[in-house]
């Protein structure tokens, strides 16, 4: 039974985009015809449309303004032209255009990937909630990727048919990295050019420049690391619009620094290989993927407790504890105790990718999901490859 799904993301880079591209990819290999509707720009339209996914253009911008109204009218006739069986809608903003657009009319499934109400404090916080417990009616299934994001949302007086389905990872793609590969990934990326030690502990850092991925805390607690570690490495792998003050702070950091900016990259692959630790320090997240990619990598990973972080980790004692967002004494302490002990990491690392492969391959990710848009299509509904449900709005 083949399914028309319409797929629609803003933002189009990051985790989201790395999510939603494997769920084209898993798809399509399944028979499924997918529509990936999106703005131009990052990586998400090449990368799906490679997949095999047909793209619809939307332009949208990252955040709720005046040209919305616009936007809602635009992805409209979108999805009146699409006619999809099922229409997934990825993060906050192509949760608002969307909801708004179809109201229900189509099996409409949300995915926020982090709530929108955990980004911002105060009236603001407090609307984005009221919005999300009264769009909550016009979805068929809101799909958490951890327990915690599920039960933030009930916290916030959000009602719907919860579905939770841990994000996965492709482990051919994120194959594991031995010490010989760690080796060469360090020669290869030019360590020593770079001011890095290529015999030095290196812990390293991949998501986009952005408040809620928390590099500044990371720089913060940085030279607590370098005093106690004199060689020790920090790389921050990723592009976004945090990148110039984010360049200052390191500018601005005291000694040696052994801080590298590297800057938005193809393929953070190399990077895994060449760490020791890898480290995200977010204010929130859903369930963040940069991790499970670590892991996938066999690399051993620190993160804050928001979130995703505990449910997406091997138990005790294959992982470290995570600590509380925003303490940079506390992210340094723990980022000084592992990257002391590059065997352990080692270790750790081989458990983390035995974890991956029983708890987050990508293939139970796109089964799972296939399964929660069956469970919200109508009986009724006429499946086959060419089938088409009317709606009628």
């Amino acid at each position: 039974m083949y399914l028309t799904i319409l797929h629609v993301a803003q933002p189009v880079d990051g985790g989201v985009a790395r999510v939603v591209v494997d769920l084209v990819r898993g798809q399509r290999a399944a028979g499924h015809r997918v529509l990936l509707a999106c703005p131009h720009g990052g990586r998400l339209g090449a990368e799906a449309a490679a997949a095999g996914a047909e793209l619809l253009d939307w332009p949208a911008g990252r955040s709720p303004g005046a040209a919305t109204v616009g936007e809602v009218r635009r992805l409209r006739r979108i999805v009146r032209a699409a006619e999809p069986d099922v229409l997934h809608l990825h993060s906050a903003k192509a949760g608002l255009a969307g909801r708004l657009a179809v109201r229900g009319s189509v099996p409409t499934v949300f995915q926020p990937h982090a709530w929108s109400f955990a980004a911002v404090r105060g009236p603001m916080a407090e609307a984005t909630r009221r919005w999300e417990r009264h769009a909550a009616r016009w979805a068929a299934a809101l799909l958490c990727v951890s327990e915690q994001e599920r039960a933030d949302g009930e916290a916030a007086g959000v009602a719907g048919a919860w579905q939770v389905v841990p994000n996965g990872v492709d482990l051919d793609h994120h194959a594991p990295a031995d010490a010989a590969a760690r080796s060469a990934a360090r020669a290869e990326l030019g360590l020593a050019a770079a001011g890095l030690d290529p015999q030095a502990p290196l812990a390293v850092c991949v998501g986009r420049l952005c408040r809620q991925k928390g590099q500044d805390v990371l720089l913060d607690a940085w030279p607590q690391v370098a005093a106690a570690l004199p060689g020790a490495g920090l790389a921050l792998v990723g592009g976004g619009p945090d990148a110039p003050a984010l360049a200052e702070r390191v500018d601005a950091l005291p000694g040696p620094r052994r801080v590298l900016l590297a800057g938005d990259v193809p393929d953070p692959r190399p990077w895994l290989a060449a760490a020791d630790l890898v480290v995200l320090p977010s204010r929130w997240e859903g369930m963040a993927l940069a991790p499970l990619e670590a892991m996938a990598a066999a690399r051993p990973v620190l993160l804050t407790d928001v979130p995703g972080a505990r449910e997406c980790l091997p138990p005790p004692p294959d992982a470290a504890e995570p600590v509380p967002p925003e303490e940079p004494d506390a992210l340094a302490a723990h980022l000084v105790r592992q990257l002391a002990d590059p065997h352990a990491c080692a270790r750790r690392g081989e458990s983390a990718r035995a974890h991956v492969e029983r708890r987050h391959d990508v293939r139970d990710t796109v089964a799972q999901v296939d399964a929660v848009y069956r469970a919200v299509l109508p009986v009724r509904a006429p499946l086959g490859p060419d089938s088409r449900v009317s709606h009628g709005f």
